[in-house]
């Protein structure tokens, strides 16, 4: 009989803090730019230059501590991780090793099998390297600091996963913490959040450990997916051939679907750390500490429930609009300016969800403004136009942020709501379908929708269709 086999996995989540300046100097963290230009003698690690922490790092390092149920380190001090490479121009990585600021935590997600508590290890800040860019045309490889300094959070969870699906799970649980309290944009392909993981093989019902790889370079969860699968995979085969798994880091290449070795995988001593001499210790009051605690938000499970028993949506629709936190903002700002939150719910649960497949966005990337929304949901309230034109103007708003009022009145859009008019066109759609006048006095109730239809078309769109459903069943039953 074949040996089972059962998957453990850990993972190293690196979160890029939304700071506007970097964590030890005043240099911008925005993403992009000139290659090289949001820096400065610090962050580039010329010396005699001194580091000064950024106190949000630190605050939003807290608050994900929080969210994520960990003890807060109320004595926690930055060390000194040695290592050359070319993108690290200090040769050494300011990060936590030994009082790390948040530890023993968790989130729960859920799994086919119920909810499961995914612990997590600690969480620790530190800096962000550079980036090396690969020029296979001149042959060489080009360094930029830009992200050189830019603070980061690692997430270290407990070995607790045992599939991609708990992964991919927990991920997005971790992402949408950190997403609502505004903490990163955790957008995978920028960058600002990346996982690496740690992953080993042992036969079903082993208590032992496997021998653990950790693989890097997963910007997508549809990525980390494939590479988990494909290092099981690996791990299985060279068991059952009788070889030894090698602890090392690999990196995962995507478009090939493959993985190869990068180095060894080193320990704690092979990076020489040691208290880092140019930050003093961080003291956390018991002040500070409630301040954060605080202005932590209303997170998804509690606005979800919030929603369903206060606003009086389905489930089914709580549950769409919190897993995006922009669509959660907007959604409230609305129904603020007193909209009706079923209304509400449906044109962003339907439009807005069928624009951002189309244009391949997600709902963080949403430009229009919540007051442009309202006030097209006004200009159906009053009858100004009808839903079908609507429908139209609401691509211009998710495109442009037109201003809806001004964009109808600008290609005369408004709603044909008079009689005299609207009878004339009618008598001629009447006049030429002959058959389907004959259905629908035949009985078939059918045939109306498709004069109602007809007539829509012949005033392009912009006719009352309550106003032409009457007029219809007045002639048609004279």
């Amino acid at each position: 009989m074949a040996k089972q086999y059962e998957t453990v996995i850990g993972l190293e989540v690196h979160v890029e803090l939304a700071t506007k300046t970097k964590i030890f100097c005043g240099c911008s963290t925005e993403f992009g730019g000139e290659p090289n230009t949001h820096t400065c003698p610090v962050c580039t690690g010329m010396p005699g230059s001194l580091p000064v922490l950024n106190k949000q790092v630190v605050e939003y390092a807290m608050a994900v501590g929080l969210a994520t149920n960990c003890e807060i380190t109320r004595y926690c001090k930055f060390d000194r991780k040695n290592y050359f490479y070319p993108d690290n121009p200090q040769n050494y990585q300011i990060s936590q090793l030994y009082l790390p600021i948040c530890k023993n935590g968790y989130v729960e997600i859920e799994t086919p099998d119920g909810p499961k508590k995914i612990g997590i290890h600690e969480i620790h800040m530190e800096e962000d390297a550079g980036k090396l860019i690969h020029d296979d045309w001149e042959d060489c490889s080009l360094v930029d600091f830009n992200r050189s300094g830019v603070p980061l959070i690692e997430i270290v969870s407990e070995p607790d996963m045992r599939s991609a699906d708990e992964v991919i799970a927990y991920l997005e649980k971790l992402r949408l913490l950190i997403q609502y309290l505004g903490a990163s944009d955790c957008k995978l392909n920028e960058g600002s959040m990346r996982a690496d993981v740690n992953l080993s093989v042992r036969e079903a019902g082993s208590e032992t450990f496997g021998t653990r790889t950790e693989t890097k370079n997963l910007n997508s969860f549809k990525a980390i997916a494939r590479a988990i699968a494909n290092e099981q995979e690996r791990q299985i085969d060279l068991l059952e051939a009788g070889e030894q798994v090698i602890q090392e880091t690999r990196r995962w290449d995507d478009n090939k679907e493959y993985s190869y070795a990068m180095r060894s995988k080193e320990d704690a001593q092979d990076y020489r750390y040691f208290p880092e001499p140019d930050l003093v210790p961080i003291s956390i009051s018991e002040e500070w500490l409630e301040q954060v605690k605080a202005a932590q938000p209303e997170f998804r499970d509690a606005k979800r429930a919030r929603y369903v028993a206060e606003l009086g949506i389905p489930e089914y629709d709580a549950d769409i609009l919190t897993a995006s936190k922009k669509m959660a903002d907007i959604f409230e700002a609305v129904v603020a300016l007193g909209k009706k939150p079923k209304e509400v719910s449906n044109w962003l649960m339907v439009e807005t969800m069928r624009l951002l497949k189309d244009n391949n966005m997600e709902p963080e990337d949403i430009s229009f403004s919540p007051e442009h929304l309202a006030a097209l949901i006004t200009l159906i309230e009053e009858h100004t136009i009808n839903r079908t034109v609507a429908k139209e103007v609401f691509e211009q708003i998710f495109r442009e942020d037109v201003d809806p009022v001004a964009y109808v009145e600008e290609k005369g859009l408004k709603m044909d709501s008079n009689a005299d008019e609207l009878q004339a066109v009618i008598a001629r759609v009447l006049e030429e379908n002959p058959q389907s006048v004959a259905d629908y006095r035949a009985g078939k109730q059918k045939a109306i929708g498709f004069l109602v239809g007809q007539t829509m078309r012949a005033t392009q769109g912009k006719a009352n269709p309550g106003m032409v459903n009457q007029i219809l069943i007045k002639m048609l039953n004279q």
